[in-house]
């Protein structure tokens, strides 16, 4: 069952899958029509999900559940994966490298493979104060309070 966003409260899970680059601005519009159907019809074991879906910075796609109405379940996480794998197809998507990490720098958001992203480091155009996107984090409270975070306090840290 979709509802908004700020329905959800800060123990809600999500789950954020990353694009290696934007997402062109004329795929968007069709994009969150599928998301909203989706997130619209999600259940678990036959019960329906308090769902939303958002898509960040163009590049980000968040599903998010409220798992005191009901809980997602196993198949249920596999159900919003296999359509997530769908998405990336039918949109040309890559959504499952987990190897390419995201980074601000003079307000636009970049993503490049990991091994790129220690040679930005070791080259100084990156640094420890630089913006990271922490793809890892499980809840609604954390996306709004620890999903960017300066590198030297992020995971990213120890791929340098």
């Amino acid at each position: 069952m979709k509802v908004e966003v700020e329905k959800l409260g800060p123990a809600s899970r999500i789950w954020i899958y990353q694009n290696y680059q934007r997402i062109a601005p004329e795929k968007m519009e069709a994009l969150k029509k599928d998301l909203d159907a989706f997130v619209s019809e999600w259940t678990a074991h036959q019960q329906p999900l308090l769902a939303t879906s958002q898509i960040l910075h163009e590049r980000f796609i968040i599903l998010m559940v409220d798992e005191s109405y009901n809980a997602a379940s196993g198949c249920s996480i596999d159900t919003s994966v296999g359509f997530i794998r769908q998405i990336e197809e039918k949109y040309d998507l890559n959504l499952f490298d987990r190897f390419t990490f995201s980074y601000q720098k003079d307000g636009q958001v970049f993503t490049v493979p990991k091994d790129k992203f220690a040679e930005l480091y070791q080259s100084g155009e990156i640094d420890e104060s630089t913006p990271v996107f922490d793809t890892l984090i499980r809840t609604k409270g954390d996306l709004e309070q620890a999903w960017i975070k300066p590198l030297g306090k992020s995971w990213h840290r120890r791929f340098l």
